[in-house]
């Protein structure tokens, strides 16, 4: 099926663009006024003018965000969080509107290709989120994918370096600013009760489990190892190069703050959210919330960058089902098995000899085995691509505080200035979730040449706006992600018809979310049809399909990008295979696909036929 992409350009707010992102050597980015915009030089081109105003809405948008600001290296307000009231929200939202007017004050005729380019996207995500504001309480702020509770032992301590004592000085800042800031998601979590936004019950266990391993160990009890932030300020305090007694000084100041300030934070919100479980239901779909269907249908919208239906996809989703289980049938064939594919999941799912143990020993093999298949992969990178990150990609295991609720894999973007690795970070938390034969198609997805690959060399681009570099459409980021977990086969890679069968069924996987995402926010599934369809049709584990449907829920549309984002890039591709014919180079197709950062689909369709052109014009 082809995907028609929307004629008008959908883009994520630039709020919320960033939270996984890092760049260094921002200090110093202008920051305009509208008096000084308009004061630029008149010797200036439009484009440099352009260009200059792209770079000031960037860094005005990430030092009103001290987590953004963490993320990309700056320190300015380091020992700070992010302020979750609604007055913080009007800001933004008044913000949005001034930078709009000052965007559209230049003469889009006037720039060069890029800075157009630039002006478009830009425009177009301001104006997405000035109009999305009217969602702004359509959200879950606590859930098991992510929340305020589990952000703040991430970045303290995944992204809060301390390398001298004013960083640790700032690290204890944030763990004292802790009960402010929960006391503000707990204010915008009633907000939301109020107009009946509520998650369903199943969500409360979980976030109430993560609450309680933050504040479980020492020094919070007498008893047991150190708790993940203890161990993680005495690690990092005790690197420095200060004296011992500094350090201890340090170190007593941080109990202090965690006993005094971040376990009864903690205390309270456990208590808040579980009279908050009282009050929900079991109903599981947008559908539920005001306005709901609306409110999907934007957020397809934003999700897809397309104008498809959501019975548009789900028929999508069902039709790739069938055409992967057809697939399936052909390696079922090849490794002789008799019976099923129903009977071959089961087979699948259920054979001990496609999973390590679930031991220590059996993670670090898990581990060893992945950076294995990344280090081929990368060694044979420039058969399929001319441009490569400078940055490096470590593969890690979900820490201990997280694992229980995390999805099954994810990625985190590396520090251009070399300062932090990309991480392909696995779930190990059940081996079970986790076969072999799915390993490959994983590492390449989050890993090389997937995620790493798209996201690092857009940080490493030169010329375009750090807007850009920095931002993203799930379609095109998630899409290449699928993309890259299949093109590895033409390359004579997936040799065991195992591995193969692997990469099917994160394909068919990915189909399947098409059909369950719409299922259950259009059509009213609840969230044991959901399960049983990926338990049916797939051969996960139903421990999979339990993580996937309850993502689902809380996360309406955002499964729905990997499928229609890779479907696009292939049409792309067979679109300049036909075109081009001999002159047709797979390392120069993704060179196009790669060179802008991330786009929505319709820009990105823009571009390939823009070359398919040029290389005509040879």
């Amino acid at each position: 099926m082809s995907i028609k992409t929307k004629t008008t350009l959908v883009a994520v707010a630039l709020s919320s663009l960033l939270s996984a992102s890092a760049i260094a050597n921002l200090h110093n980015m202008p920051q305009l006024s509208q008096q000084e915009s308009t004061a630029t030089s008149s010797q200036q081109t439009e484009s440099e003018k352009a260009n200059v105003l792209f770079e000031a809405i960037f860094m005005e948008n990430v030092m009103a965000n001290p987590i953004n600001q963490t993320y990309l290296g700056i320190k300015q307000d380091y020992g700070k969080w992010n302020d979750l009231s609604d007055a913080a929200a009007d800001a933004d939202l008044a913000r949005s509107k001034q930078q709009l007017i000052r965007l559209t004050r230049l003469d889009a005729n006037k720039l060069n290709e890029q800075a157009a380019l630039s002006y478009e996207l830009l425009k177009a995500s301001l104006e997405h989120s000035i109009s999305d504001d009217k969602w702004r309480y359509h959200t879950y702020p606590i859930n098991q994918m992510y929340g305020v509770h589990s952000v703040v032992a991430s970045l303290l301590i995944n992204q809060h370096q301390i390398t001298d004592e004013s960083d640790a000085k700032a690290y204890i800042s944030r763990l004292n600013g802790i009960p402010t800031l929960l006391a503000q998601l707990e204010t915008s979590l009633e907000i939301r009760a109020k107009k009946h936004i509520i998650a369903p019950k199943f969500v409360f266990p979980y976030v109430i489990s993560d609450s309680k391993n933050i504040i479980t160990g020492a020094p919070f009890t007498e008893t047991g190892k150190d708790s993940a932030l203890w161990a993680d300020a005495n690690r990092k305090i005790n690197k420095l190069d200060i004296t011992d007694g500094n350090k201890q000084a340090l170190l007593v100041e941080v109990k202090q703050a965690l006993l005094t300030k971040v376990k009864p934070a903690y205390e309270q919100l456990i208590t808040y959210t579980k009279s908050l479980e009282a009050r929900a239901d079991t109903q599981d779909g947008a559908w539920k919330l005001p306005d709901g269907e609306a409110f999907y249908n934007n957020a397809l919208a934003r999700t897809t960058t397309t104008d498809m239906t959501a019975d548009t996809i789900h028929d999508l989703g069902l039709s790739e089902v069938k055409r992967i289980h057809d697939e399936m049938r052909v390696i079922m064939k090849k490794v002789h098995f008799a019976g099923s594919l129903q009977e071959f999941f089961v087979f699948m799912r259920d054979d001990k000899q496609f999973y390590y143990p679930e031991t220590d020993e059996g993670k670090t093999a898990y581990l060893a085995q992945a950076k294995s298949l990344i280090d081929t992969m990368e060694s044979r990178l420039d058969e399929v691509f001319t441009i490569k990150p400078k940055a490096e990609l470590v593969v890690r295991k979900v820490e201990a505080f997280r694992e229980k609720s995390a999805g099954k894999a994810f990625y985190d973007q590396p520090a251009p200035d070399g300062s932090r690795p990309g991480s392909y970070y696995a779930n190990l938390y059940k081996m079970e979730a986790m076969p072999k034969y799915q390993m490959e198609a994983l590492a390449y997805h989050e890993g090389i040449p997937g995620h790493h690959m798209q996201i690092a060399i857009a940080q490493e681009l030169q010329g375009i706006p750090k807007f850009r570099k920095f931002g993203g459409y799930t379609a095109y980021i998630e899409g290449w992600g699928l993309y890259s977990e299949y093109f590895p086969k033409e390359m004579g890679l997936y040799a065991d018809p195992y591995s193969d069968f692997g990469r099917l069924s994160m394909e068919l996987w990915r189909a399947c979310r098409l059909v369950v995402d719409t299922g259950i926010h259009a059509k009213k599934w609840t969230r044991e049809q959901a399960i049983a369809y990926y338990v049916e049709n797939t051969p996960n584990a139903e421990s999979d399909a339990i993580k996937m449907v309850e993502r689902h829920i809380v996360m309406p549309s955002q499964a729905t990008a990997y499928k229609v984002g890779m479907i696009k890039i292939l049409q792309l591709r067979e679109q300049a295979k036909k075109a081009l014919g001999a002159k047709f180079d797979i390392r120069e197709f993704h060179t196009v696909i790669l060179k802008n950062g991330p786009l929505p689909l319709d820009i990105l369709e823009e571009q390939v036929n823009k070359w398919i052109k040029q290389v005509q014009s040879l």
